[in-house]
């Protein structure tokens, strides 16, 4: 797909085997990685880093340590899911070095998004501008992952169905916080259009399965480069996994909790609910409290508390959750059906 507009993307490694020998044109490099995506993509990439670094955590004093205790290098190399690919553009962008992602799930975008998603005392920040060259998606590579877990990456488009509504009712209400375009709607509408429109595709991870969720993101980012935010795919679906998270102290897959919000935020807008689960049931995304370790209670305290968060964190932007009443019977009506 030819894209007209930045995606974040300085150059591109995409198809089958695309990883192999990358390793040996990189010079000093060194790699931010978990201990299954770097047993997978070692053998294949090729090339000797200077140093391999696991994941502990994102919060930022434990990134800060990690990156302290390394020597120089040319290049970060992220190889896995969001949080490797987080760690690498952190390092990247306090090192300033070279950038290069290496995504073996398509769980989350953080491989075209210019900022590093962190955490200070369990809080989401997003921190930094980096850009991978190359971003390699290479499709043999990705399907050595969990299925479902690239099946998480609608969860970020799916997001597109539930924000675009609250900036539409952000502008109707006066509240929002950057100038509305309608452009800018309809283009990610019918970015979620096409994402659907593969649902197949996606759940049985095919070469245009996996392409169809890069190529969204990457669309994604030809809109929200330009104008300054996110305001397209984050919105209130995003709110109620900031909160539980904050509430439960752990993190989640984020296609999966993202698609829980987009389940409980779509019936709170009234905004074509049964379409977005159908979706999501047809191409198997796990979206389900039970598959998520989330309890029933904790789950209907974050519903109810979801006016005071956001009222309490000014960033936050206007959404449904600012006009329409969570109570305890709307939210027990909400989860009626979820599995605990």
């Amino acid at each position: 797909m030819k894209f007209e507009g930045s995606t974040n993307v300085r150059s591109e490694r995409f198809g089958a085997g695309s990883i192999e020998g990358l390793g040996d044109e990189l010079g000093n490099f060194i790699v931010t990685t978990m201990p299954v995506p770097w047993q997978v993509a070692r053998p294949r990439m090729g090339g000797t880093p200077t140093a391999v670094v696991m994941v502990e955590s994102m919060e930022v004093d434990v990134l800060d340590r990690q990156l302290a205790e390394l020597p120089a290098c040319d290049t970060f190399v992220g190889i896995g899911g969001g949080q490797a690919i987080d760690m690498a553009k952190y390092f990247a962008w306090k090192r300033g070095a070279r950038l290069v992602s290496i995504p073996t799930v398509l769980s989350v975008d953080a491989f075209v998004t210019p900022a590093a998603g962190v955490r200070r005392n369990h809080i989401v920040e997003y921190l930094g501008i980096t850009s991978p060259d190359p971003l390699v998606i290479d499709y043999e590579l990705l399907r050595t992952a969990p299925a479902d877990l690239n099946i998480a990456g609608v969860g970020d488009l799916l997001s597109i169905h539930t924000a675009t509504y609250d900036w539409c009712l952000a502008e109707q209400a006066g509240h929002s916080e950057f100038p509305f375009a309608r452009r800018d709607v309809d283009a990610a509408r019918a970015i979620l259009a096409d994402t659907i429109a593969q649902a197949n595709e996606i759940r049985r991870c095919t070469d245009a399965g996996l392409q169809a969720i890069v190529d969204g993101y990457m669309r994604i980012n030809t809109l929200c480069l330009p104008a300054g935010h996110y305001r397209v795919e984050e919105g209130s679906e995003h709110y109620l996994f900031y909160e539980l998270e904050e509430r439960l102290k752990r993190p989640f897959i984020h296609g999966h909790i993202v698609g829980l919000g987009v389940y409980l935020l779509s019936r709170l807008q009234e905004n074509e609910p049964d379409m977005v689960t159908s979706f999501m049931h047809q191409v198997g995304l796990k979206f389900q409290p039970a598959e998520m370790a989330i309890r029933r209670d904790d789950l209907l305290e974050s519903l109810s508390s979801l006016l005071e968060y956001v009222g309490s964190r000014p960033h936050l932007w206007y959404t449904v959750i600012n006009e329409r009443k969570i109570d305890r019977e709307w939210g027990e009506a909400a989860i009626a059906e979820l599995k605990f």
